[in-house]
């Protein structure tokens, strides 16, 4: 039997894959050549879903920690206990405390469960869910809802002339909704390619003009090329006249920034920041193809808009083959779906209401859930519930994570392995993987489109979906009336407004909405003054700054000591994804180790070569990881490996969380981004020496 369905939780998903099963076992993994998204190609990660699926590590019946915290002392326990200990601590937590007490966390976004965690959440009236959001993609879309009442998809089926690739690696690191194929099939086609990125990644090797700032800088940069645009005359006067507000505004703002001030800052010429402004806003259709490297500084909401206004004003916004505005399907709400009217008054009760933004959408910045459970301000955090995420590696400061996890009350966690993060637990509950359920895949993501991903094998052992876990958990706590006897209701729910089943959308696969061009035309801009908003006047009146200013200093290398010469970034593995997977053999045979990229003559200054382990210091911590020389990197440069734990290693504490993890280097103290709360985990003053290896 061959079951059509689409890749999901080894990235971000879409791919569309040909899964065959024989006797109830996936056998092979492939391609679809008749997915329009992919059209066949498919990945290493895609392929080792097969590895996943039947991995031995696998957890597959819940645990409950019998010694100290990290002993890796377990009893294994029926799913009926779990349920009862958890829903039983969460209403122990309200009673004694209040529902602040309680915080709910969710990885990186995978698919339904996000909303079904934030409805339970919103039914218990817990104001708290920690997200990656102020760092993964909210800074994105929440600038665009302000600024454009839209987000900007790259057109790839109107072929493009030109792409403007800025901090993303689509090749190898999937974004949320578009995969790298598309891109590559645009290039194939003979558009123009820039990239702006430190390090010459697999899609840079391919660009017409590739440039490298210095890390953090992106802001800068993008105001020296709207200055260039604007003193050329290359913008779309029609557009800028009848449909934008606040030009003469950015005009004025841009002659604070000359450039060679800008050139400075970004390290960046002044010849390649014309020659990338020209080429841009003379090849049209142009599509901006952003990454999530923009959003790991604190600039990351004004840098959003800067590109927003660069797409806008060259006249390549919501036009063929440029950014445009993909209106989704007719389904249920996300809003509808968790229940948001069931906790009215949340913003007044959130942990964090000066970060605008992030409160808007609904999630507080994980720095400050860890906060409050140290410091207990503005009130303590005692109990914690997380699905699908290893904060001791994705959040910043790792020590004070850790430090923060083991001083909760009560900490339960869904999880497919025991990650370092499940080894603290009090209980961890073994989660199904997306082979083994029915899913809605981009539901709540602003790409236009949903995917049917229908489960293809039974669950192994005991494993539950997330999804599943919270629908038991919510009707356990008492909202019975709110959730489902199957969660095929559920589904069949969402898709009600569509007038379609989920058996029906099985067969259908990708559901898309009414995609049209230039819609602003007939409706005007969906934003308060119905046009673009160049000068945010909803900014202003929030009290942060109405047109893309730098929050000063550009970064904390700015100021940075002698003992410090060095600025890391850092990049994620193409192999993995995040923190997941180093368990997996096919996978851990293409990236064995924790790399660090550094130029040649700066490791010969420090009596480094190929292959020796390095240490990475700052003021913060300490890591390990490998060297690997290239000689493309700026020299003042290193770029290190995001995610790293050694599963393997039973030797070290919770799996090496903290030999090679780049989160102790990084710090989770102010300054934020004042609207979103988004870290500096970029542009980080280090140095370095040889060491021993892991």
């Amino acid at each position: 039997m061959i079951v059509k369905t689409f890749c999901a939780r080894m990235d971000h998903g879409g791919c569309g894959i040909l899964v065959h099963v024989e006797e109830g076992k996936v056998k092979k993994i492939e391609g679809d050549p008749d997915c329009p998204i992919n059209r066949g190609t498919i990945c290493a990660k895609g392929l080792a879903q097969i590895e996943k699926l039947n991995h031995p590590d696998r957890l597959t019946h819940p645990l409950k920690r019998t010694g100290a915290r990290g002993e890796g002392k377990w009893s294994r326990i029926s799913w009926d206990e779990a349920i009862e200990t958890i829903s039983e601590k969460i209403k122990k937590t309200i009673q004694q405390e209040g529902p602040q007490a309680l915080s709910f966390a969710q990885g990186t976004p995978k698919g339904l469960e996000l909303f079904l965690m934030i409805r339970l959440a919103n039914l218990l009236q817990i104001p708290n869910i920690s997200t990656p959001g102020n760092i993964c993609h909210m800074p994105r879309e929440t600038a665009s809802m302000l600024t454009c009442g839209f987000f900007p998809v790259p057109d790839y089926d109107h072929p493009p002339s030109c792409v403007l690739v800025w901090g993303s690696n689509l090749f190898q690191t999937n974004e949320e909704g578009v995969i790298g194929s598309q891109l590559k099939r645009a290039l194939d086609r003979g558009a123009k390619l820039i990239v702006i990125d430190p390090r010459k990644t697999t899609v840079a090797s391919r660009a017409d003009l590739w440039i490298k700032p210095k890390p953090g800088s992106d802001l800068y940069l993008a105001l020296g090329m709207l200055r260039v645009i604007l003193d050329e005359g290359l913008y779309d006067k029609d557009f800028v006249e009848n449909w934008t507000k606040g030009f003469p505004e950015l005009e004025l703002h841009l002659h604070s920034y000359s450039l060679d001030s800008i050139s400075e800052l970004t390290w960046v010429s002044k010849d390649q920041i014309i020659e990338a402004s020209k080429l841009y806003a003379k090849t049209r259709p142009a599509s901006l193809q952003w990454g999530n490297a923009i959003e790991h500084n604190i600039n990351s909401i004004q840098c959003s808009r800067a590109l927003l206004i660069l797409m806008a004003i060259t006249g390549n916004l919501d036009q063929p083959g440029g950014n445009v505005n993909r209106i989704g399907p007719p389904v249920m709400r996300p809003g509808e779906l968790v229940q948001i009217k069931k906790f009215p008054n949340k913003n007044e009760k959130i942990l964090s209401p000066e970060f605008r933004l992030a409160t808007m959408m609904g999630f507080v910045p994980s720095q400050l859930i860890i906060k409050a459970i140290l410091t207990k301000k503005p009130y303590p955090i005692r109990m914690l519930y997380l699905q699908g995420g290893n904060p001791l590696l994705s959040y910043a400061n790792s020590k004070e994570t850790f430090e923060a996890l083991k001083k909760l009350d009560f900490l339960a966690v869904s999880e497919l392995f025991l990650t370092p993060t499940a080894q603290i637990a009090d209980i961890v509950l073994p989660a199904a993987t997306n082979l083994e359920f029915d899913d809605i895949g981009h539901f709540g993501l602003p790409h236009g489109f949903i995917l049917a991903r229908p489960r293809v094998v039974e669950p192994a052992g005991e494993c539950w979906p997330d999804s599943k876990i919270l629908n038991e958990l919510g009707k356990r706590v008492g909202f019975t009336q709110y959730f489902w006897n199957d969660l095929n209701e559920c589904l069949d729910e969402i898709l009600k407004p569509a007038g379609i089943t989920y058996d029906d959308f099985k067969n259908i696969g990708i559901l898309k909405g009414r995609w049209e061009y230039q819609t602003y035309k007939k409706k005007g801009f969906p934003t308060p003054s119905g046009k673009f908003e160049i000068y945010s006047e909803q900014l202003k009146q929030w009290g942060y700054d109405p047109l893309p200013m730098p929050q000063s200093p550009q970064a904390s290398s700015e100021t940075s000591p002698k003992d410090y010469p060095l600025i890391f970034t850092s990049a994620k593995d193409p192999f993995y994804f995040h923190s997941a997977y180093r368990h997996l053999t096919s996978l851990r045979r293409l990236s064995p180790d924790p790399l660090l990229l550094i130029h040649p003559q700066t490791a010969s200054e420090s009596g480094i070569e190929e292959g020796d382990w390095v240490t990475v210091e700052t003021d913060v911590g300490t890591i390990r990881q490998k060297a690997k020389l290239d000689e493309e990197i700026d020299p003042k440069v290193i770029i290190l490996s995001y995610g790293w734990w050694f599963p393997e290693r039973k030797d070290l504490e919770l799996s090496g969380w903290k030999e090679a993890n780049i989160n102790l280097l990084t710090s989770n103290d102010p300054p934020y981004e004042p609207a979103i709360g988004s870290t500096s985990l970029r542009a980080i003053p280090c140095r370095i020496y040889k060491c021993t290896p892991i």
